[in-house]
Parts: structure tokens; C-alpha cells; sequence
């Protein structure tokens, strides 16, 4: 996809024109100052640092001044970003944010050499029939510009960007783009795969800058993981395809492809990928799991869950990214209300009893489930978990992972933890009767149960449990409660703007004129720089949460009326996931699309197949 690109504006008639050429320091802060740009305080000490520059000539001007940290005339910093919009609008040029996702590497990079475009100090961004979009840092020295033109044969449209981005993905772009190249001779798999132990850490950008000299495969899987982590990606998906295998990112819930690599190479990427979570490399035809726990490029440690399964063109795989600032969140990040977080708290420090979250898959249940562990987890209480897979590995907690191949199933873990003196048992999930029989074994000898289901919505899970064989009468006097949540992607709060919305609008959401807001602010999304023009950034959580007094547990019976529980737990004040929407449209977080779209329709009211 192409960049979209703002219109910048010249700068003030009356201020001198900065000489053609390469931009010197004196010239530009003498610029700032004329515009009037940098406070008055700060005029002597951008002369005095005028003096030093000269000796830092082969460093952009705004990189210095930015360094800086001046203060602009308005109150607010004068950081690189603003610095850059100013040298646009200065130079009538257009002002660009370089959005990698939409960058088509092997395109932009096919355009001119990486020492050409490295010398002159700019970057090819897309490609068509009828023009190229060239970043830049150095709008008045275009000496380049009329051999590229002719080279190329098509427009060349430019725009200004940040120096420091545009020296950082030219070596990225041009660096992996010669890593695929020479991959494409050397595919071979990663040799070592006798790891010690379960927290394997892979560190990774220890490389530097691209060399000749690089391992192709290694550097590819270092930049896509790095790569990964700073477009706040929670899913990489490679895919082979007869052609080309396609590179895509899930970020905010939407699959953006990002990079294409010939079959070869992708087959040697994956294959590095199963070395490093300590897959059977040997084998493809069968899918297999893993993990690779490393190191973000802030240092923070970061665990991913790789999945890879046999397609018609070789391995496809998947790695889940479990970011602990994500996973590990306070109940008010989540998204609760006051009142729902106060509800929550209520039933999770509960002695003893189940507790259960439902949702299709990606709604945000296993984030719910580690922070609210995470809270009860104190010093003087024993938490125990049976996942398949560990999602995220956690000191507080004693963690077991599922293993079928030696018969250690969710039933018989808990079992086992049943024997290990626990306080709290986390199930990741209950699929079967004799899970579920343990969880209310669990709850009636005193222990808190928390798990999850997947169901539409939380009185659905009554019946689930129901038709899995629990007798209602151990229902009726173990479940606390049931929370059901989905996600939505929440407006981007740079650029969303108030929008009115009429009765009919409302109508869609609301369950009866008395549930319209009094007091709404709506908003819709727009576009910018900050949300890839896609006008949102960012999820939420809707939350629809179940506590079960005496008179919905009365109404838990073998035959049971779905229907008339769901009237009986509103007339008790339960909230149902429309109603939280219709308040987060009403915030101006969301937008009635968003919730509608992660919503089962208003007469829907039934388990989820499993997945």
C-alpha cells in the first residue's frame, strides 16, 4: 500500500529562502530564529552551539538541533519530529512519517543502489505505473533527482522526513533486501538444537548494522521479530506460497502484510524459527508448538508461542508475541468500569468457587485471567495453573503445561494441583465433562476456580456446562460468576473528531429508547500519521459480568430456560456486552461499526463450537 501524503505549506513570504544544497547548521537555526520558531531565551545557545557543528558536519542539522532540546516559542520541545514538519513546510515540501508497514520493500529498494541512495541522503517509498515517492532529509540538494528520473523513466515525487528514520530503515530496507538476495544461495537451517532448559533466551539485534558478512537467514528472522515489536504486532504470520511466501503482521486485531521472500527462503526462515523454539526441524508434515522467549529492542523479555501446521506449499507458521506490559495489565488498562471493576474484584477474592470468563478466541481472555492472577498472587497465597500452552510464564505462579502425548490432560492436572496445597487453580480452559468435574470438585473442597469457555455471552455458559454433563445442582452451588468480553479497536486519539449521532443510529445498539445515552460525546475515526491512517489505535475491552445471587442460582435447572435466566439476570442489573458498546461509543472511544462487528447477533444466545 501506498503512503498517503499530507500537503505541507511554504514557509512565511517574508523569511529568506535557505540556499540550494546540502542543509548547514548555521543556515537552519538561523532559519528557526527568523521564523520566529525557538523561543528568545534560546537564541544564545544556539549560536554558541553553532561554533561545535562545525565539527559534526557529516550529522543533519536538525539531528543537532534536536539535541538540543530547545524550547519552541509556543511552550512546547522542539523535538526531531516538529523540527522536520518545520523544514517541510519551509522548503514547500510535503511532510512524511515513514510507515514501514506500507513500504513494499523489494519494490522501493529494486529503484536505486543502497550506496546511491545512501550518499544523496534519501529513500524510494512506493512504486506505480506513473510516479515514485522519494523520502528525503535534504529537500534543496536534488542534484540526484534528475538521474533518478531519467534512470526510472516515471515522476519523482518527494516529501521530507524525519533524518534519523530515513537513515534507519535505508539500512533495514536495503540490508534485508541483500539478506533475501543472498539467502536465496545459502538456505540452510540453524545447526544446534540441544537447548538446556524450558526459558530458553534468545538474544537478538546483536549485529549492528548490515554487513556483507551477515548470516542472511539469522539477520532476515532478527529484523522480523525487531521489526514485529515496534509496529506493536501480537501475531507474525508466514506464509508460503507457490510464488512468493507473504510476511504478515496482526496489529490492533487487522493482518497488515508487510514483506514478501521466495519460497526458498521462507521455507529456511521458518526452519530457523523451529531451532529456535526448539521444534523438530526434521519434521513437516505434522504441526507442531513452541516458544521463544527473548529480549525486545527496549530490553524488556518477551516470550512468543509458535504454531506451525503443513500447507499445500510448504510450513505455515505463526508466533504469538506475549509482551508482559500487555499481558500483565491493571484492571482499569483492561477497560472495566468502576462498577464492573469493583464486580470483578468481588467475585475473584472469593474463597472458594468457580469463576469463569467466556469469548470466542482473541476476545482478551487469557489477559484478563494473568492480570487478575497476577493481583491475587501475594506472597501468602499458592497459585497454581494448568495451560495448554503456557501463554506467558510468570514467577508467581506454579505453571503445567498439557501434554496429550503422556496422558497429562487439563483433568489430570488439576488433580495433581489438587495435591500440591494450592489457594487459587487456574484451567485455561474446560473442553470436556471430566475437566469440568474437577473444577467443581476443585471449588467444593475450598479452593477459588478461575477458567475460561467459549461462549457468545456469560449466561450461555450455564448452559454449556449443562449440556457437558454437570449436573445443575453442583452448578447452582459452585459458580460465583461468568464474564464475557470481546475487543474493540478504540478510536486513535490524535485525529478523531466529534460526530453526531441520531435515534436511528443509537437504535442499533441500544435495546429500548431508555438505554440512549443523556451524554455522549461520539467520535469517528479520521486518519493520521500516529494510526497508519486507519483512524484507530489501540483495543479495549467490553465486558459483561455475571454474578450469580440466590435467584439466578434458583433458576439453574436441568431443563433450564436460556431465555427467561437472560431476562431474570437484567432485571438483577447485569449489563450485557450491547450495552457496554453503547457506552464506549458514547465515550467517544469506539464506534457502533467496531461493536457490531465483534458482537453475536441480539437473538443469538449459544455455546461457541470449539475451536
Amino acid at each position: 500500500m501506498e503512503h498517503r501524503l499530507p500537503t505541507g505549506t511554504p514557509g512565511e513570504p517574508g523569511a529568506a529562502p535557505l540556499p540550494p544544497g546540502r542543509l548547514q547548521f548555521e543556515q537552519v537555526a538561523a532559519a528557526l530564529l527568523a521564523d520566529g520558531v525557538v523561543a528568545a531565551h534560546e537564541r544564545e545557545r544556539i549560536r554558541f552551539s553553532a561554533q561545535g557543528a562545525r565539527n559534526a558536519s557529516e550529522v543533519h542539522p536538525l539531528v543537532l538541533l534536536s539535541n538540543l532540546k530547545l524550547a519552541a516559542s509556543d511552550g512546547g520541545d522542539l523535538n526531531l519530529e516538529r523540527l522536520t514538519e518545520w523544514l517541510a513546510q519551509r522548503t514547500g515540501s510535503r511532510y512524511l512519517r515513514i510507515d514501514p508497514t506500507r513500504v513494499d520493500v523489494a519494490s522501493v529498494t529494486a529503484v536505486a543502489s543502497h550506496a546511491y541512495a545512501r550518499r544523496h541522503r534519501f529513500l524510494p517509498l512506493a512504486v506505480d505505473g506513473e510516479r515514485v515517492l522519494v523520502a528525503t532529509s535534504e529537500p534543496l540538494a536534488q542534484e540526484w533527482l534528475r538521474d533518478l528520473q531519467h534512470l526510472t523513466r516515471l515522476r519523482i515525487e518527494l516529501a521530507v522526513v524525519n533524518p534519523l528514520d530515513l537513515h534507519r530503515y535505508t539500512m533495514e530496507f536495503f540490508g534485508v533486501t541483500r539478506s533475501v538476495r543472498g539467502a536465496r544461495g545459502d538456505v540452510r537451517g540453524e545447526a544446534n538444537t540441544t537447548l538446556p532448559s524450558f526459558e530458553q533466551l534468545v538474544e537478538l539485534g546483536r549485529t549492528g548494522d548490515v554487513n556483507a558478512d551477515d548470516q542472511h537467514i539469522v539477520h532476515i528472522v532478527d529484523w522480523l521479530l525487531q521489526y514485529a515489536y515496534e509496529q506493536r504486532a501480537s501475531d507474525i504470520h508466514l506464509e508460503p506460497r507457490r510464488d512468493m511466501g507473504r510476511m504478515r503482521f496482526r496489529i490492533d486485531g487487522v493482518l497488515h502484510k508487510v514483506f514478501e521472500v521466495p519460497p526458498a527462503v521462507m521455507t529456511a526462515v521458518v526452519s530457523r524459527i523451529k531451532v529456535l523454539g526448539r521444534m523438530d526441524l526434521a519434521e513437516r508434515r505434522r504441526p507442531q508448538d513452541g516458544r521463544i522467549k527473548t529480549r525486545s529492542p527496549g530490553g524488556r523479555e518477551v516470550e512468543m508461542r509458535l504454531s506451525t501446521m503443513p500447507t499445500a506449499f510448504g510450513e505455515k507458521c505463526v508466533m504469538r508475541i506475549f509482551d508482559p506490559e500487555a499481558a500483565f495489565k491493571s484492571i482499569d488498562q483492561l477497560g472495566f468500569s468502576p462498577q464492573e471493576a469493583a464486580g470483578w474484584t468481588a467475585l475473584v477474592e472469593r474463597p472458594h468457587g468457580i469463576v469463569l470468563v467466556t469469548g470466542p478466541t482473541g476476545s482478551g481472555k487469557t489477559t484478563t485471567l494473568y492480570s487478575t492472577l497476577k493481583r491475587l498472587a501475594t506472597p501468602d497465597v499458592n497459585v497454581c495453573t494448568v495451560e495448554d500452552p503456557i501463554e506467558m510464564i510468570a514467577p508467581e505462579f506454579n505453571q503445567m503445561q498439557v501434554q496429550t502425548n503422556i496422558d497429562l490432560d487439563f483433568a489430570s492436572g488439576v488433580r495433581t494441583l489438587l495435591r500440591q496445597d494450592p489457594d487459587i487453580i487456574m484451567i485455561g480452559e474446560i473442553r470436556d465433562l471430566e475437566t469440568a468435574q474437577m473444577a467443581v470438585q476443585a471449588s467444593l473442597t475450598g479452593h477459588l476456580v478461575l477458567s475460561t469457555l467459549h461462549t457468545n455471552d456469560a449466561p450461555s455458559a450455564i448452559t454449556r456446562l449443562l449440556d457437558l454433563g454437570v449436573p445443575h445442582y453442583l452448578l447452582s452451588s459452585t459458580v460465583n460468576g461468568i464474564l464475557a468480553q470481546r475487543l474493540v479497536r478504540t478510536l486513535c486519539p490524535h485525529c478523531k473528531q466529534p460526530h453526531t449521532l441520531g435515534r436511528a443510529d443509537w437504535a442499533v445498539l441500544a435495546d429500548s429508547e431508555a438505554a440512549y445515552p443523556d451524554a455522549a460525546t461520539p467520535c469517528r475515526p479520521v486518519g493520521c500519521l500516529e494510526c497508519r491512517r486507519t483512524g484507530f489505535l489501540g483495543r479495549i475491552g467490553l465486558y459483561e459480568l455475571l454474578p450469580l445471587g440466590s435467584r439466578l442460582r434458583g433458576l439453574i435447572r436441568a431443563d433450564m430456560d436460556l431465555a427467561g435466566f437472560n431476562r431474570a439476570a437484567r432485571a438483577e442489573g447485569v449489563r450485557t456486552l450491547r450495552q457496554a458498546g453503547l457506552e464506549k461509543v458514547a465515550q467517544g472511544l469506539t464506534t457502533i461499526e467496531e461493536v457490531l462487528s465483534v458482537l453475536p447477533p441480539p437473538d443469538e444466545s449459544s455455546a461457541l463450537p470449539d475451536p
